[in-house]
């Protein structure tokens, strides 16, 4: 019950942040917290970061950020950013990357193809639609060979049908560790 409490609590006091400072102002101090360098060539392949990934049972409150505009996802416990990861977004009108609050579903699994767009990935992690859109690797072929052109735009530009692309890494280590239930915000 007090569990509960403390969650409204976190979401309600967010809420009155957006509200009185704005999604960008907020997003603007995160993204400064967070500040990673440009992406790398191979970074697709490797960590966003180089230190450890959060042990998600020491932040039982973390949740995730997700900055179209930054194109990068943002694990946050409270006000602080744990861990940046770049992200390729959803292209636009017909490929949008919802925003809104969200959070991760039960669905999951280490690899999908999809015979209509011609493309699948790894390790992904489901959070709206069940199954629909999802956290995944950058894109793989029918053979499941990494695409390097599609991988090369990570955390550069937006590129994906309206999934979150991350790195190979990223997505491994959300596969294995985020928890269901974790708070997803996705922001313009």
């Amino acid at each position: 019950m007090l569990r509960k409490v403390k969650r409204s609590l976190i979401a309600i006091v967010l809420i009155i942040v957006v509200l009185f400072a704005g999604w960008r102002g907020y997003i603007g101090y995160l993204e400064h917290a967070g500040k990673i360098a440009a992406p790398t060539s191979g970074q697709w392949l490797r960590s966003s970061e180089d230190k450890p990934y959060p042990d998600v049972n020491r932040y039982p409150h973390m949740w995730i950020l997700v900055s179209k505009h930054q194109q990068r996802v943002y694990l946050i416990n409270h006000n602080k950013v744990l861990y940046t990861m770049y992200a390729s977004t959803g292209t636009g009108k017909n490929n949008n990357t919802p925003s809104g609050f969200y959070h991760i579903q039960a669905e999951r699994g280490d690899s999908f193809y999809n015979n209509k767009s011609g493309e699948g990935a790894n390790f992904w992690v489901s959070w709206k639609d069940h199954g629909i859109y999802l956290f995944h690797s950058v894109p793989v072929d029918r053979d499941g060979h990494y695409d390097k052109s599609e991988a090369a735009k990570l955390g550069k530009s937006a590129a994906s049908h309206g999934c979150v692309r991350l790195s190979i890494q990223d997505a491994r280590w959300l596969y294995q560790n985020i928890k269901q239930g974790t708070r997803v915000i996705i922001t313009s």
